[in-house]
C-alpha cells in the first residue's frame, strides 16, 4: 500500500538555551527554563486571542533526532522497550509533544516555560490546553 507524500510546514522555530544533546532535560515539564517560540509571519493571525491560555501543547520536528532508532533503555531502568511504549526524542517520525506554560506573547513571540527543544528546532503546531479534553478520569 502507497500512502500520500506527507506535507508538513514548520509555522515557526525554537529560541532555547539548549544547544546539543545532553543539554536538554529529560522532560520539559522538569524545567523551570524560559524559551520562545518564534512564529513565523504568515502565521500570527492564529495566535488571535492566545494570550488568555495559561497552558499550551506544543509540536515541534525533533529534526536532530536518530529516525532510525525502534527500541531504547528509558532513564531510570534497564529493560528496553519500543519506541512507540516510552517517550524517546529518537523515534521515526520524531514529532514530539510538550505542555508548556505561557508566560507572554508579543510581536508573534510566545514566551513559554517547560519547553525541551533545541534552539533552532522547527514549531509545527500549537494546541491550547484542555482540562476537560486532556485529563484523564479515574474511576
Amino acid at each position: 500500500m502507497t500512502s500520500p507524500p506527507l506535507e508538513i510546514r514548520p509555522i515557526g522555530y525554537v529560541r532555547s538555551p539548549y544547544k546539543e544533546k545532553g543539554d536538554a532535560p529529560r522532560q520539559g515539564r522538569l524545567s523551570d527554563t524560559i524559551s520562545e517560540i518564534v512564529i513565523e509571519e504568515y502565521y500570527r493571525p492564529a495566535l488571535w486571542q492566545i494570550e488568555e491560555r495559561k497552558h499550551l501543547w506544543v509540536l515541534c520536528w525533533f529534526d536532530r533526532a536518530d529516525r532510525t532508532v525502534l527500541r531504547a533503555i528509558p532513564p531510570g531502568t534497564t529493560s528496553e522497550k519500543g519506541v512507540f511504549a516510552i517517550r524517546s526524542p529518537d523515534r521515526p517520525n520524531p514529532v514530539s509533544l510538550c505542555m508548556v506554560d505561557l508566560l507572554d506573547v508579543k510581536d508573534g513571540i510566545l514566551k513559554v516555560r517547560g519547553l525541551d527543544a533545541f534552539d533552532g528546532t522547527p514549531v509545527i503546531d500549537i494546541k491550547v490546553y484542555s482540562v476537560e479534553i486532556d485529563c484523564v478520569r479515574q474511576g
